[in-house]
């Protein structure tokens, strides 16, 4: 479906969404009451919620008995908000653990600032990790990247790893549509788990830039954002005369590449904060004009990524976000996702507010 559902859904929706409140089938969110969830199958990787969770079923492109896979959700966008969606999580991320941020284009400031995930970072003894850009700015080479990075305190909490500092490595992609590999940063092999942290935003070109964003553009290294950008066709430039729906389907075939790649040792956490139509590869990027509304997590980035994009929708100031994931066919990127079984659009979403 090319357009995600619930557009009319007002600002009482997400208070429903928070307090379990019940309404009609159609449309709308249903909070079990004291009868257990209907059953549906599960995503196996994900945990089954504690009794203190409230499990709650939001607008999707299915119906609510197709639900697969688990995504938490708090609106404590905090230091200890994002300690407790990891918790929720129950994937305990170990050994050399990489967590993939964007540092932010020097000039803009709605990238996720230290202060938000030092705590996080520092108790997995995490590296924050990014590559290289591949359109220039002040991100582009490794010597004006880490200076962006200490110049936005990224330094002060944490080891840096621009993974490209050493060229690529290649995972490969069978049987893909635009795509036979994913030249990822060189470095990625250094690490046991990827802890992929996400800032959920608009983005001039994917139409919203959320888990699947970060792990395909994200950790490529320059000339494999090259190859997404063009759908395989290039390792030089962003390829602006690309099909869009081409350049959406190559990022879901690299996002799926490293999924592979890290099997059970990666997790996916969106920060939908700052929510502004364009993406924090923007040095002057447009002042939000909606309300931040939490953090989201799961082990499934498709449902993860669909479960953002349908609060935006709920929201009732969501229309220049909404404008931009339409004028780019954002959604497209989860619709392929699904296809090639990188994850689900459909979801059981889960709050873990008191």
């Amino acid at each position: 479906m090319k357009k995600p559902l619930a557009v009319f859904i007002c600002s009482v929706l997400i208070l429903f969404l928070l307090t379990g409140c019940e309404t009609t089938q159609s449309n709308a969110l249903k909070t079990p009451s004291a009868a257990p969830v209907a059953e549906s199958p599960a995503d196996d990787s994900a945990p089954a919620p504690s009794a203190e969770e409230t499990p709650v079923d939001v607008p999707t492109s299915k119906p609510a008995q197709t639900v697969t896979s688990t995504v938490y959700m708090t609106t404590d966008i905090s230091s200890q908000g994002l300690m407790d969606i990891y918790k929720a999580l129950g994937r305990e991320a170990s050994g050399n653990v990489a967590v993939k941020i964007h540092t932010g284009e020097p000039g803009g400031e709605h990238y996720l600032h230290p202060e938000l995930i030092g705590d996080l970072v520092q108790t997995v003894d995490g590296t924050i990790v990014e590559c290289n850009t591949a359109y220039g700015g002040l991100r582009a080479s490794t010597a004006m990247h880490m200076q962006a990075a200490e110049d936005h305190g990224f330094t002060g909490i944490a080891e840096v790893d621009i993974m490209d500092a050493d060229g690529y490595m290649s995972l490969p992609i069978e049987n893909g549509k635009h795509l036979t590999e994913d030249r990822v940063g060189a470095h990625l092999e250094n690490y046991d788990f990827v802890i992929v942290l996400s800032h959920f935003k608009g983005h001039a070109m994917g139409g919203f830039g959320g888990a699947i964003k970060n792990m395909s553009i994200g950790i490529a290294s320059s000339d494999g954002k090259s190859l997404i950008h063009s759908a395989g066709t290039a390792t030089r430039g962003l390829s602006m005369s690309t099909p869009q729906d081409d350049f959406l389907e190559s990022m879901a075939e690299a996002a799926k590449a490293v999924a592979d790649y890290e099997g059970e040792n990666i997790l996916y956490i969106n920060v939908m904060n700052n929510l502004s139509i364009d993406c924090d590869c923007d040095s002057s990027p447009a002042a939000p004009t909606m309300a931040d509304i939490g953090i989201l997590a799961s082990l499934d980035p498709v449902a993860l990524d669909q479960a953002c994009v349908d609060l935006v929708y709920a929201a009732p100031d969501g229309e220049d976000l909404i404008a931009r994931m339409e004028a780019k066919d954002g959604i497209h990127t989860l619709e392929f996702g699904e296809e090639i079984g990188l994850g689900s659009r459909t979801y059981e979403l889960v709050s873990i507010d008191d």
